[in-house]
């Protein structure tokens, strides 16, 4: 016997502006109760890089752009499981680690890697966080 489920609608996330409309990727997907982001780069809406240089306002900038992808997908930061943070230079991470305990305080913590690349999509970026989070409603 087997049990045929119709697979869950893939739905876009998006904002308006959608910062990354231009580049033919969503900004996030939700499947179900589960919501998927795209790295999030230290961009503001119009697509300009924010904090040029400076790697504590380039976190933060990214991680407000991932609370907007995750609230639009119903969603929040509160909800994360997963992240992936991508970073140029590894040497930053008591920066970022004072900045998760800012923006993820609750218990269970989330599960994280944190990554050195030699780059990122723009020269100037010095971090790209992603993340998988919970859906509070489908």
């Amino acid at each position: 016997m087997s049990v045929t489920q119709a697979a869950p609608e893939r739905v876009r996330v998006s904002a308006d502006p959608d910062w990354y409309e231009s580049a033919g990727i969503s900004l996030g997907i939700r499947v179900g109760n589960l919501v998927f982001t795209s790295g999030q780069a230290p961009i503001d809406s119009e697509g300009s890089t924010v904090g040029a240089g400076d790697f504590e306002a380039q976190a933060r900038q990214a991680l407000a752009n991932l609370s907007t992808v995750l609230t639009n997908a119903g969603s929040g930061l509160a909800d994360v499981v997963k992240a992936t943070v991508f970073v140029t230079d590894i040497g930053q991470q008591n920066i970022y680690a004072k900045l998760r305990a800012e923006h993820f305080p609750d218990k269970p913590h989330l599960a994280e890697s944190f990554v050195e690349v030699s780059s990122l999509a723009d020269p100037a970026w010095m971090i790209e966080i992603e993340a998988i989070g919970l859906v509070k409603q489908v």
